[in-house]
């Protein structure tokens, strides 16, 4: 190549490509068909390798350093960008990388638990038709209402306190995580541990009450606040489906609105500040160690006239009231949200709610337990002794607490 024409190029590198293409070296027109860039070492050897003369006009040594350490820069360059972009991308999905471990512990760990729930109530299921049995043959009669009842008692089984609290440990359900902002594991417990009351430590069996009873609060609050979600949506359409009309009777008849007042709906399809309905579960109950709610499942001391009941042991001869019992522990915070939404009594506290909801003000506990002095017949005495539990226990900590989304949507219930 003479030096007139190497005088055209800018570099020795584009000398070395003019010669590959000038000589038509294959692997050369490969390389450019991949977009990748040859560095001037390997454009030498493929020239060499197809016995073509290099250029007399060669870069010195340092020239060819200096085009090298070019190209290495730019080729780091792009991996640091590379780099950076992963370690982003690291970041960013971290959160759900951490919901994917905490679900898969999550759902292992529960029916782990789930299995040995299974087998117990096997067991009890087999004792009861052994002692429904054993009825027939000594007494050689029906059996009687009360008998009846009692062998056909809910299909389900109580863990007892240190079962209970290890499967919180195992889970990493604390209470100090979620007072740091931690969601809370969807296991719905189906009753209290019977032996609840017989924990020395007093803090120890508050701490497990809360936990227990936190989540059937939370389910019941996440599933109000799919309705408004819904409600809104149906209400801010033009024409409604022949599902969305039957789905709003539906809410009416929950809310008790027999004359359909969409205004009357929205307020009371509203949530139920978490602090108020723990310190209220946790006095009618005795924080889960009470005769109505060991045996009726009953959180709430809800009376009833008419339905199924526990009757208290002191109580006036005149009364004739009983505590309304529940087959499961949700049931009964289920019945209490209901209660709290549609009685007269609690009118004034809907109201106060609703307002905070217009203004765009949090709903917490201490903003609406003024409001509940109907809830006991000693009125702003009970107010006292419900803020009272609120603050002392620290409860409003958990206005702000919510479930732990899972692929499991209705949680684990043991």
């Amino acid at each position: 190549m003479s030096k007139k024409i190497e005088k055209l190029f800018k570099s020795y590198r584009d000398q070395l490509l003019h010669l590959a293409k000038l000589y038509g070296v294959v692997e050369i027109k490969s390389y450019a068909r991949s977009s990748k860039r040859l560095t001037i070492s390997q454009l030498e050897l493929l020239l060499i390798k197809n016995r073509i003369k290099l250029p007399e006009n060669r870069s010195s040594d340092k020239a060819i350093a200096k085009q090298e350490l070019k190209e290495n820069a730019i080729r780091n360059v792009y991996l640091t960008i590379a780099f950076i972009v992963f370690i982003g991308f690291f970041i960013t999905m971290r959160p759900y990388i951490k919901n994917i471990v905490n679900e898969v512990k999550f759902t292992y760990v529960a029916e782990e638990y789930k299995t040995v729930t299974k087998d117990k109530l096997k067991k009890k299921t087999e004792i009861k038709k052994d002692k429904k049995t054993e009825i027939k043959k000594d007494k050689k009669t029906e059996i009687t209402k009360e008998q009846e009842f009692t062998l056909q008692q809910d299909n389900t089984v109580s863990l007892n306190a240190e079962t209970t609290s290890n499967l919180f440990d195992d889970l990493g359900y604390d209470l100090k995580g979620v007072r740091a902002g931690q969601k809370v594991k969807p296991i719905y417990l189906t009753k209290l541990p019977r032996d609840l009351k017989y924990l020395g430590d007093t803090k120890k069996k508050r701490e497990l009450f809360i936990k227990i009873v936190l989540p059937l609060i939370l389910s019941e609050n996440e599933k109000i606040q799919g309705d408004r979600k819904k409600l809104f949506k149906i209400l801010g359409k033009n024409f409604n489906t022949v599902g969305e009309r039957v789905w709003l009777k539906r809410r009416f008849k929950e809310y008790k609105i027999e004359d359909q007042d969409l205004a009357k709906l929205k307020m009371r399809m509203d949530i139920i500040p978490v602090s108020i309905a723990l310190a209220q579960a946790a006095n009618e109950s005795g924080w889960g160690t009470s005769r109505f709610a060991l045996e009726g499942n009953a959180l709430f001391g809800q009376w009833t006239w008419s339905k199924k009941g526990i009757s208290p042991k002191n109580k006036d001869p005149d009364q004739s009231h009983k505590i309304l019992q529940f087959q499961i522990l949700k049931a009964s915070v289920r019945a209490y949200k209901n209660n709290l939404n549609t009685h007269n009594a609690y009118q004034e506290f809907r109201e106060v709610r609703a307002k905070l909801r217009q203004s765009g003000t949090k709903i917490t506990g201490l903003a609406l337990i003024p409001y509940l002095k109907n809830y006991a017949a000693i009125g702003e005495k009970y107010v006292a002794i419900i803020k009272n539990i609120m603050v002392n226990n620290s409860l409003t900590d958990f206005d702000k607490a919510n479930l732990l989304p899972t692929k499991t949507t209705q949680g684990v219930a043991l």
